[in-house]
C-alpha cells in the first residue's frame, strides 16, 4: 500500500486517465495525494506540482502536438507508458527528451510510489529555483554576487517614482532592468512605453514622442498620441538616450520639468504622469563635457543609478542562464530543453561574451536547433573554436571542481542523496542546489 502522508499533500494532475489509471487514483488520493483530472488540451489547474500522462497509440500518432501542449502547461511530467510502446521508433527518445520520469504499465504500487515521488520532489526544486529570479526574466537569474545586487537594488527602488539612469553595454539587460523596475512599482498595471531614441529617424521623433494634430504637417491626417502621452500613468523607458539630438533634449527637459507635452500643431498643454527611466551605453559624462548632451538634463535623468554587469564578470550565471534560454525556446524548436555536454559549458565559460546575453541567448537558440544528440556540444553554439588550451579563470576551476566532487559522490551513492550529502559535508538543499546548477540528474 502507499505511503504518501506529507506536511503539505502533492497535487498531481493526471490526463486522460484510463481505466486502470482511475484505479490508480483512488490508491494515491487514499495515500494522501490530490489527484485532479483533465484533459491536456485544458488549462492547468493552479499549484500543481506535477502531471501524469498515459501515452498512449494517438499520442504517438502526433507527437509534435503533444509536445507544443507538454510546452504549454508550465509544469514537469512523468509518462505511464507500455514496454511494447516503448519499443516503437522514436518513442523512447521522445520519453527521455520531455519526461522527469516514466512508469512502464502495468501500474506497480510500490514503484509508482518512488517514480512519482522522486519526480514530484525535482519538480517542486525547479520551480523554487525559478521563482527566486525576481521577475523571472535572464537578467536576474543567477547566484553571483552582481546579479544578487542588482535584484536588491531593482526590488529597493522600483517602488519609487524617481527618475533612473539604467547603464551597461550593449546587450546586458538594460531593458530589462526598466521592465524589473515598472513590475515592482505602484504602476505595474499601467502601460510600459519603450522608446529607442536611436532608432527614430530625427524628422519623425519629435511628433513619435510628443505627437501631432490633425494637419500639423503634410500627411498629418489625424491626430496622434505620442509616446509620452501613451505611457500616461505608467513608465516611460527612454533607451539610448546618449543619441537624443539635442533641439529634442530641450523639450525633453521642459516636459520633466512641467510634467507637460504640447502636440506638434498643438498650442494647449497636456499633463502626462508618468516615471521616466533612462539607458544608454555610452560615456554620457563625455557627452556633457562635449557639448553633445545636455548637463541640465543628465542631472535630471540620473537621479538614482544602475549599471548593468558584463556577462563575462558573471562566469557562475552563464550556465543558469543558458538553461533558461533553452527552456524560452523549446516551443520554437519542438524539443525539450536539453542539457549542455561538458564541452559546451567549458566553452561557454572560457567565452569572453561580447554580445552579453543577447548573444548567449542567440547562441542557444541555435544549439537547440542544430543538436542532433542527447545534449547540446560546443559546436552547436558555435563556440568550438574558442574552447582552446589555456589558463582558465579561478571561478572556472572552482565550477569545475564542484562538477567533479558532485560526480564522484554520486557514483558511490547513485541512489541516496542524503549519503552524497554527508560524504561532501553540505546540506541536501546546497546538493540539489548544485545539481541544478550543473544539470546532473
Amino acid at each position: 500500500m502507499l505511503d504518501m502522508a506529507t506536511a503539505s499533500p502533492h497535487r498531481l494532475l493526471l490526463v486522460d486517465p484510463c481505466s486502470a489509471c482511475v484505479e490508480l487514483q483512488a490508491r494515491l488520493s487514499d495515500a494522501g495525494w490530490e489527484v485532479i483530472t483533465a484533459a491536456l488540451d485544458q488549462p492547468v489547474p493552479p499549484q500543481c506540482d506535477l502531471g501524469m500522462l498515459r501515452l498512449q497509440p494517438g499520442h504517438v500518432a502526433n507527437l509534435g502536438r503533444l509536445k507544443i501542449l507538454l510546452s504549454q502547461t508550465g509544469i514537469q511530467w512523468v509518462v505511464a507508458v507500455s514496454r511494447e510502446l516503448l519499443e516503437q521508433p522514436g518513442v523512447a527518445q521522445f520519453v527521455a527528451e520531455w519526461f522527469l520520469d516514466y512508469h512502464t504499465l502495468p501500474f506497480d504500487d510500490a514503484r509508482i510510489h518512488i517514480a512519482l515521488g522522486r519526480a514530484c520532489g525535482m519538480a517542486r526544486l525547479r520551480r523554487r529555483y525559478q521563482q527566486q529570479a525576481w521577475p523571472s526574466e535572464e537578467l536576474f537569474l543567477g547566484d553571483s554576487d552582481e546579479a544578487r545586487a542588482l535584484r536588491n537594488l531593482v526590488m529597493r527602488i522600483a517602488p519609487t517614482d524617481t527618475p533612473v539612469m539604467i547603464r551597461g553595454e550593449s546587450g546586458s539587460g538594460k531593458e530589462l532592468v526598466a521592465q524589473g523596475l515598472h513590475a515592482g512599482s505602484r504602476r505595474k498595471n499601467a502601460p510600459f512605453v519603450a522608446v529607442n531614441c536611436g532608432a527614430i529617424p530625427e524628422h519623425l521623433i519629435q511628433s513619435e514622442l510628443f505627437g501631432h494634430e490633425k494637419g500639423a504637417f503634410t500627411g498629418a491626417h489625424q491626430r496622434k498620441i505620442g509616446r509620452i502621452e501613451s505611457a500616461h500613468g505608467g513608465t516611460l523607458f527612454l533607451d539610448e538616450i546618449g543619441d537624443l539630438p539635442l533641439e529634442l533634449q530641450a523639450n525633453l527637459l521642459r516636459f520633466l520639468q512641467e510634467m507637460q507635452i504640447e502636440r506638434v500643431g498643438g498650442s494647449q498643454p497636456v499633463s502626462v504622469d508618468v516615471r521616466v527611466l533612462a539607458a544608454t551605453h555610452v560615456d554620457l559624462e563625455k557627452a556633457v563635457s562635449t557639448g553633445r548632451f545636455r548637463e541640465d538634463l543628465y542631472y535630471r535623468l540620473n537621479v538614482l543609478e544602475v549599471r548593468t554587469a558584463p556577462l563575462r564578470e558573471r562566469q557562475t550565471d552563464i550556465v543558469p542562464m543558458a538553461s533558461h534560454f533553452a527552456q524560452l525556446y523549446t516551443a520554437e524548436t519542438g524539443y525539450r530543453p536539453r542539457n549542455f555536454s561538458s564541452g559546451a559549458i567549458n566553452a561557454m565559460l572560457r567565452h569572453s561574451w561580447p554580445g552579453n546575453a543577447r548573444e548567449l541567448a542567440n547562441r542557444v537558440r541555435r544549439g537547440m536547433v542544430l543538436a542532433e544528440g542527447r545534449e547540446i556540444e560546443a559546436m552547436d553554439l558555435g563556440l568550438a573554436s574558442v574552447a582552446e588550451p589555456g589558463i582558465d579563470s579561478l571561478q572556472t576551476w572552482v565550477l569545475r571542481a564542484e562538477r567533479q566532487a558532485l560526480n564522484a559522490a554520486i557514483s558511490h551513492f547513485p541512489n541516496n542523496m542524503g549519503k552524497v550529502a554527508r560524504q561532501l559535508q553540505i546540506s541536501r538543499p546546497t546538493l540539489y542546489r548544485l545539481l541544478h546548477k550543473h544539470q546532473l540528474r
